[in-house]
């Protein structure tokens, strides 16, 4: 069976995730997680507050320790091994805990770092997201480059085809919202998040974070991850950690790396977090690709019965 392991970023988090599952190595996983960051994580993720779970600094070690707690039980109940991996924005580190590259307390401290610098790099309220529905990725280019202000404006996440999530100072954002119906767009979303992820309003945050990448260790992948800036593997450690740098001020490239994954052979995905986010996105952009989302119990036990019998 080929097939590969995906692993969320943040908008799949949501108070009272895994709350199905009571499998040991979820409850030992968050409690490794909460030893690691110095305060009961598991409870905020079973019980809130929400608003604390949303704050980005909270949010991705959230995300990571879900994503992982799930990793070991899918290895624990037999699951087959990826023969490759990637993940959505905070996703890909959670692919490199999965692969052996990154070790989980160190990788959940790393990801409560990358939350603090993103929080603090644009004040709140002066930037945004906002998700273009209907058009596809040149046309929101296009439109991107024709805004007339003088401020970031952005396509950051290539999600699927006609889905394209914009970053940017939020005039700019006002302005994309007013003119992009009349270019052709379907719906335009502005998302519930103060940090406009992955454009050039976070690169002084990602210089800051190479030194805290540099400072912590790493091993290669035992399972290829391809990384977001442009749907690839690295081929030694300093690739890597500039990968992780480049990411956080450059776009998601998601469809791309989904579409390279199919040219590799890979006949089945699954996606390793809570929701189903990516399972959605793998459906308008592949065909004949299934995504399993791991999710749940039930979940699980499907997406290891099909694949086993690929």
């Amino acid at each position: 069976m080929t097939f590969a392991m995906l692993f969320p970023g943040q908008g799949s988090q949501a108070v009272g995730m895994l709350g199905d599952w009571t499998h040991p190595r979820v409850v030992e996983t968050f409690a490794e997680a909460g030893d690691a960051l110095g305060y009961d994580l598991a409870t905020l993720v079973r019980s809130g507050p929400e608003a604390e779970l949303n704050r980005t600094d909270r949010t991705q070690p959230a995300l990571l320790a879900a994503s992982i707690a799930l990793w070991r039980v899918w290895q624990a109940e037999g699951g087959a091994t990826p023969v490759a991996m990637a993940g959505h924005s905070l996703g890909e580190y959670s692919a490199l805990v999965a692969a052996g590259a990154l070790d989980f307390a160190a990788g959940l401290r790393l990801v409560e770092r990358r939350g603090q610098l993103m929080q603090t790099a644009v004040p709140e309220g002066e930037g945004g997201m906002v998700a273009v529905i209907g058009l596809e990725d040149e046309a929101v280019e296009a439109l991107c480059a024709r805004c007339p202000l003088d401020a970031v404006l952005s396509p950051v996440n290539y999600n699927a085809p006609g889905q394209v999530v914009v970053a940017g100072a939020r005039a700019a954002l006002d302005w994309l919202e007013a003119e992009g119906k009349a270019a052709g767009a379907r719906m335009l979303v502005r998302l519930p998040v103060s940090v406009p992820s992955h454009c050039a309003l976070m690169k002084p945050a990602a210089l800051e974070f190479a030194r805290d990448l540099d400072a912590v260790t790493l091993q290669m992948p035992e399972v290829p991850v391809l990384h977001n800036v442009d749907a690839s593997p690295r081929v030694d450690l300093g690739g890597v950690r500039a990968a992780l740098a480049s990411q956080m001020h450059q776009p998601v490239r998601w469809s791309q790396t989904l579409l390279v994954l199919q040219g590799q052979g890979i006949t089945a995905l699954a996606e390793c977090g809570p929701g189903k986010v990516l399972a959605g996105l793998a459906k308008r952009t592949l065909k004949g690709v299934p995504c399993h989302a791991l999710e749940s119990p039930a979940g699980l036990a499907s997406a290891q019965t099909a694949i086993a019998a690929k």
